[in-house]
Formats: C-alpha cells, sequence, structure tokens
C-alpha cells in the first residue's frame, strides 16, 4: 500500500464567507496516473459536490449552495 502525504487547507466560500479547515491526503508518489486524492474532514458547512482523484476536478458544495473545485478556493494552513 503506498504511503499518503497529508495535509490541511482552509476552504473559504467566495459567495458567503464561510470557512474551515479540511484535512486532505493524496498518493505520496504524486506521478502516478491517479495521485487518489480525498479530502478526509471536510469542515462545517461544506459537503463533497463530486469526488474525483484530483484536487482540481473535486467539487465542494457549501451550505449556502455554491459549488467549486476544491483547489480553487483553498489556502495552505498557517499553525
Amino acid at each position: 500500500m503506498a504511503a499518503r502525504d497529508r495535509f490541511s487547507k482552509k476552504i473559504t466560500c467566495p459567495q458567503c464567507g464561510n470557512s474551515g479547515f479540511a484535512e486532505a491526503s493524496e498518493d505520496e508518489h504524486r506521478v502516478r496516473k491517479h495521485p487518489g486524492f480525498a479530502v478526509d474532514t471536510m469542515p462545517k458547512g461544506f459537503f463533497e459536490q463530486r469526488s474525483s482523484n484530483f484536487q482540481e476536478s473535486y467539487v465542494i458544495r457549501c451550505q449556502c449552495g455554491r459549488k467549486f473545485p476544491f483547489r480553487s478556493i483553498t489556502e495552505p494552513a498557517h499553525t
């Protein structure tokens, strides 16, 4: 089984401002055809709309109804 890179990303809805931290992971070897991207923990008020092996096409939905790709509305979590 491949090792997984785990990381936190801050999610902010561009429509209503709802925000929180998502815990995500993907295969450690990103050169693979399918990196196996997954959101392991979604912050309150956000839901999975369409899963994908790639951050760019993984779509989430905010409680206000706005839908967007995961990568487009995230930023690295600063601890």
